[in-house]
Formats: structure tokens, sequence, C-alpha cells
């Protein structure tokens, strides 16, 4: 009868609900079963399976010494915590079980080495290793693909002392000691090779694998794709027994990559299947390289061949769409979109910029009003557009705002909030704006903020404190300064120290036009005209020639 009774539970138990568990458990208690460790093990382990610790844990610390004093038991809550957490429970016990006279074994260490590497606990992870060589259980299949995973994961900021490639051999060690590698082991090692750009080594090892898969000849195209090394890729391609959308895909981008668009437009057009990855590699890389009608033209093929677009796609004919400022064609992408709140932060980002790339700030700021979850880098976006079309304070006030709502802005949103105090006149503003950024975010400036803020004094008549903040920077002056410095000599129409700055900025042996056109203004607008056809006659002596103005409207 226990015989028969130990086979029903152990057949009722892998399918059995919670509620079904409690009964069992009593039946367990009230048939003295409790003291079977197989089968109150299975229950146990049973127990744990639905995703919460609590009913576990209650069972686990009622049990008396000589259950709880069992392998089979405390392997079966480990198993629990390191599913379900918290995490830090798994390692706890873990580290009970010595003082409790039990050894871990080839069932307990994966469990533990996974949570460390779950939580990122890295040296923990590093320590537990040392106990399985020293268990001698390094050369279990379980054990051994878990160390290969943390090693894997492990972040190259971990043990800075160490050389970058050094955690990848510890990975590669365990791999060749390995009794049984299944392919997808090789890719693993593989991709991690591609992923650092050692293709050197990647390419050793996909040479020797006794069998290869489709993802092992992708993750070698797509590694020397990203190295540009497009003619290994290439031999590779011609090489594969079977391509899949990924392999014809991953060409495309390699020959994008080299801006080789007419070769990459070839693949796309010659490959059987394309779906809308294929379609969005080809899309943006026509954007990426300026090419932004036929980067809108292939966007209406894809529409016409059915293909549903995705948020990337979006993204990509949205940048071609500022580029040009088809504001119209900018429109019917919206209307694609729809309902805002349900996009991507990044579609709705690209959306914002268009519209104010286009003049259209009002519908800029309305789009971005209707993201559903911003992020700062859909604050920087509308903080620039209000700065560049002149509504400087409310740029300021949206700024304000980003920061109450407990984002932490970065370089660029502290760049578009200077660049609207520069262009709104907000001097006392700007001064505490900048100030406030390593003093309070911890962001030291760079050359571009102090350009904003030289640039706000400049405008504002302001040169002579232009000038001290100039020599006090930590940067040598870039011509964009030496510009913003001219500009401020314009406002005052001090010519002696105009003259100053020009000579500092030939210094600089650059071909912009700007700071010479900018000089030539200042003589004219003070009716010194032989002195501003020189500063003409030193740009073409230079061989400086301005650049046309253009429009996109």
């Amino acid at each position: 009868m226990p015989c028969n009774l130990e086979l029903k539970i152990s057949k009722t138990l892998p399918k059995c609900t919670f509620q079904h568990l409690k009964q069992i458990h009593a039946l367990i208690i009230t048939c003295s079963l409790s003291k079977n460790i197989k089968i109150f093990s299975k229950f146990l382990r049973r127990t744990t399976e639905f995703g919460r610790m609590d009913y576990s844990n209650l069972i686990f610390s009622q049990m008396g010494h000589d259950s709880s004093a069992e392998i089979v038991i405390w392997n079966a809550m480990i198993r629990g915590f390191a599913f379900n957490g918290p995490l830090q429970e798994c390692i706890r016990m873990f580290d009970e079980m010595p003082r409790r006279g039990l050894k871990p074994h080839n069932f307990t260490y994966p469990y533990v080495i996974n949570s460390c590497c779950e939580l990122e606990w890295y040296g923990r992870g590093k320590r537990v290793h040392c106990e399985i060589v020293k268990s001698g259980f390094e050369s279990s299949y379980a054990v051994a693909n878990s160390l290969f995973n943390m090693y894997l994961k492990m972040p190259a900021s971990f043990d800075v002392g160490l050389a970058s490639n050094c955690k990848l051999d510890y990975a590669r060690k365990i791999f060749d000691d390995m009794c049984v590698r299944p392919v997808e082991l090789w890719n693993q090692m593989i991709g991690k090779y591609v992923s650092i750009g050692d293709v050197k080594s990647a390419r050793e090892l996909f040479d020797i694998m006794p069998e290869r898969d489709i993802i092992s000849w992708n993750s070698m195209i797509l590694g020397y794709a990203k190295a540009g090394k497009v003619a290994n890729a290439r031999g590779l391609f011609e090489k594969m027994p079977e391509k899949n959308v990924i392999s014809w895909t991953s060409m495309i981008g390699a020959y994008a990559d080299t801006d080789d668009l007419e070769t990459a437009r070839s693949f796309f057009e010659t490959m059987p299947q394309r779906n809308v990855v294929s379609w969005n590699s080809m899309i943006s890389s026509y954007a990426k390289h300026g090419k932004f009608v036929e980067s809108l033209n292939l966007f209406v093929q894809m529409q016409s061949e059915g293909v549903n677009p995705d948020g990337y796609t979006f993204v990509s004919v949205l940048s071609a769409c500022s580029n040009l400022g088809d504001l119209e064609f900018g429109k019917y992408i919206h209307y694609l979109i729809g309902d805002l709140s349900q996009s991507e932060v990044m579609v709705g980002t690209a959306l914002t910029e268009m519209y104010a790339q286009c003049g259209d700030v009002d519908k800029a700021f309305a789009v971005f009003i209707k993201i559903g979850k911003r992020d700062v880098f859909s604050w920087n976006v509308i903080i620039k557009a209000l700065a560049l079309h002149g509504r400087s304070e409310e740029a300021i006030k949206i700024f304000l705002l980003m920061r109450k709502t407990g984002l932490k802005p970065n370089d660029f949103t502290f760049t578009s909030a200077l660049l609207a105090c520069s262009h709104g006149g907000l001097v006392e503003e700007g001064h505490i704006i900048f100030n406030s950024m390593e003093k309070d975010h911890k962001i030291i400036p760079k050359i571009t903020h102090y350009g904003c803020l030289i640039d706000m004094l400049c405008r504002n008549g302001q040169l002579e404190e232009a000038m001290l903040l100039v020599e006090d920077m930590p940067f040598k002056p870039d011509v964009a300064i030496w510009g913003a410095l001219l500009g401020g000599c314009r406002v005052t129409g001090d010519l002696k120290l105009a003259e100053k700055v020009v000579e500092k900025a030939t210094e600089m042996e650059t071909n912009e036009s700007g700071v010479y056109v900018l000089l030539s203004n200042i003589h004219a607008s003070a009716g010194q005209w032989i002195e501003a056809a020189d500063a003409r006659k030193k740009m073409d002596e230079k061989k400086i020639s301005k650049r046309a103005g253009s429009s996109v409207v």
C-alpha cells in the first residue's frame, strides 16, 4: 500500500494545482510519509514551481533535524530560490550547507553560479568556482556550462587590473575542457569573440567545429561585416550550404557600412525573401548616407508590397523627412504611426524632431506631450527645438520641468538649455545652469558648453567677461568660440579686439570662412571699406571660400 501511494503521489505531483498540492501535503502527513526523503523532496521541489517561496519556506522551517539535513532537500530549496528569488537566499543557503555538514555537488553548483551571475556578484562566483575545482565537479556538464555562461556575461569593468580578454580566456578554458560541447555552445563562444571584435579567434574556432548550423555561419559573416572585412564575409556567404534572411541582411549591412550602397541594394533586390528587418537595413542605410530621397522611395515600395513597418522603419523615414524638410510626407508617417501613447519612445522623439526641423514647433510640442514614457532624448529634442525657434523662456521652463520629474540631464540637455539662454539673452539663468552642471549633476562642462556661455555673454555685450572666461576655461578655443567673440566685437564695435581675435583664429589654420566674413562685416558696418576688402582678400590668399547658403523650403 505505501508503495502504491508513493507511486500515485509521484505521478500526480507534476500536474497538480496549488490547491491539490496542499491536499497531497495533508496526505503525506497523515500517512506518515514525511520521513520518506524521496517522496518528500519531490513534494518540496513541486512547491517551489508555483512562482513563490513562502509556502516552501514554511514547510522547510517545520521539518525535523533529520529530514532537513538531507542534501536533496537543500538542493530543492536552493533551486527554488534560484528560480523565484530572492537570489540572495540561494547564496545564503549554499553558505549554510558546510555548517550543517552538507557537501554541495553537481546539482547544487549550477543554481548558485547562476544566482551569482544574475546578482552580478562575479567575485562571489569566482570563489564558488574555486570550491568547484577543489571538490572535483568542474567536469560536470551542468556545472561547467553555468561557469561558462558566467564568464561570458562578466562585464569588462569587472577586475580592472586584469587584461581586457582575461575573463574571456577563463570562458575559453572551460569551453576547451568540456567533454560534451553541443553546437549551441560553439556558437556562444564564437558570438562572444565576434562581439569584442576578435574575428581571428572566432574564425579559428569556426574552422574546427565538428558541425555547423546556420547560426554559426551567420555569426561569422556578421563578425566580418562589423570588422569591415567585406570580402571575407562575401567568401563565407558564397560557401554557405543554406542561407536565410539573416544571412542576406548581414551582407546588405556589410556593404552599406563600407559606403557601397549599390552592391547593398543589389543584394537587397536579389534576396529570395525579405522581412521588415531587411527593409529597415536598406532604408536606414540610405538615410545614414544622406540618400534621403532614395530612403523615402524605398519606404513607398515597402508599403506597396504590403510589408508592415515597425518603430525602426519610422525612425529612419522620419530622419529622412527631417533632413529634406518634407513636412507633408512627415505628416503622412504620423498618420501611419497612429496613437503615440502606444508607440515606442524613439518613434515619438523622431516625430517631434521631424516637426521641429520642418519649422512646425507647435506641432512638435504637441507630439512631445503625447509621448507615453519620455526619456532624456525626448526632452533634449524639444528643449533644443524651442531654443532654436526663439522660444527661450519656454525651453528653460521645459528644462526645469524635466529636472522635477527626476530624469537626469546629460551633456546634450545642458547644451540645449545654454543655447536657449544664449538666443534669449537669459544671462542670469545661463550662469545658474552652467554652474549647476558640475555642482549638482557631476557633469564636467565641455568646450561646447563654454562656447554657449561665451556666445551668450557676447550677444549681450559682456565682452570683457567673455574674454576672461576664454582665458580661464580648460580648453583651447575653437573656431566657434572665436566666432562668438567676433560677434561680440560687432555688438560693441570693438575693432581692435576684433583684429586680435582674427589673428588668434588664423593661428588655428582653419578653413572656416566665418571669422573672415564676420570681420569684413564689422569693418563695413563702421564704414571702413578698405579694411573690409582686406579681410576678404585674406580669404582669397588662403584659398578659403564661403559656402553659399541653402534652404529646404
